[in-house]
């Protein structure tokens, strides 16, 4: 299967709206099942075409997800929004299977301590259940993608070679899945680590789609947004207000909010179908029900251009 865009529209961008699950799976306070899917359908209402909803993991690890499958059922259907399931073991493939999605997104992580705390396992053993996964998802006619976690910098054991990621990027490939996304899940990348990285993950990746996934940590995540347009990606992970945060990473902060990644993306004349006031509402609704401000600056800032009262005759 293809992601939306291909190298013929430049000028198209596509969000992948990651707040129902990557934004809610850190907040300290469970948020209930429906508050989670009135956020899904408000962010449906504001143009969104593909939503990270759920991830079908230990309920123990990351409680706030032990609503998964009520979620999936709960979903607005015949939209053209595809919903995609984080999954890490064909346990959670056949879960998000059953519940019929047709996209899901597993992860390996790119050192070997962050792997162990993150999924409790080794490398090695993930790309082996990467293996069954992406086995299982093409009979079925899923589509399957995967991210490699901490591709530039790691909570433990610092900075990570990009012939680390490159390697393990050739072989996702050989797996025939059909997008990799590389993801700074701590913030630490500068705009030069997405240049070389991209650059040299192109080189292996063939047909394979790429995708990009920032954490806001070290406010570098529009920057290296920015720097990953100029090396011609075109698909980016973002979550609105800008929550979020990786329960198992000491320090790692939200992700890339997508309204401050709409507000660029809009003012250099790309195109994503994405409504900008959709999402700033979106984001004030979200600060209600989990009792915080969000991070976002856009959503802060007062609407610009302001709009102009015509002076009476």
């Amino acid at each position: 299967m293809e992601t939306v865009q291909r190298a013929g529209d430049a000028d198209i961008v596509e969000l992948i709206e990651v707040g129902p699950r990557d934004g809610l799976q850190s907040h300290p306070h469970f948020i209930d099942t429906e508050t989670k899917l009135a956020f899904i359908h408000r962010l449906v209402a504001a143009g969104v075409k593909r939503i990270e909803a759920v991830s079908f993991v230990n309920p123990r690890r990351v409680p706030q997800m032990a609503d998964a499958d009520e979620i999936i059922k709960g979903l607005p259907r015949g939209t053209g929004t595809r919903f995609i399931g984080l999954v890490l073991n064909t346990r959670g493939f056949e879960r998000a299977a059953a519940c019929g999605l047709t996209e899901i997104n597993s992860v390996v992580v790119a050192t070997e301590t962050f792997s162990q705390r993150n999924q409790g396992m080794s490398v090695s053993a993930i790309l082996d259940s990467v293996t069954r996964i992406a086995r299982e998802a093409r009979k079925a006619g899923i589509f399957c993608g995967v991210t490699i976690a901490a591709a530039f910098g790691c909570p433990y054991e610092g900075r990570v070679d990009p012939a680390r990621v490159v390697e393990l990027a050739r072989r996702l490939v050989a797996l025939d899945i059909d997008e990799i996304a590389l993801a700074d899940s701590i913030g630490v990348a500068v705009p030069a680590d997405i240049t070389r990285l991209v650059q040299a993950v192109d080189k292996v990746r063939g047909t394979t789609s790429l995708r990009l996934h920032f954490h806001n940590t070290r406010n570098m995540a529009i920057a290296n947004l920015y720097a990953a347009l100029q090396a011609g990606v075109r698909a980016f992970d973002a979550s609105c207000g800008g929550v979020g945060g990786c329960p198992f990473a000491p320090g790692a902060t939200g992700n890339v909010a997508t309204e401050d990644v709409l507000y660029l993306l809009e003012n250099m004349h790309y195109t994503t179908g994405i409504s900008l006031p959709g999402i700033i509402a979106t984001t004030h609704w979200l600060e209600t029900p989990l009792g915080m401000p969000l991070p976002a600056a856009v959503s802060r800032a007062k609407p610009f251009p302001p709009t102009v009262v015509a002076a009476a005759s």
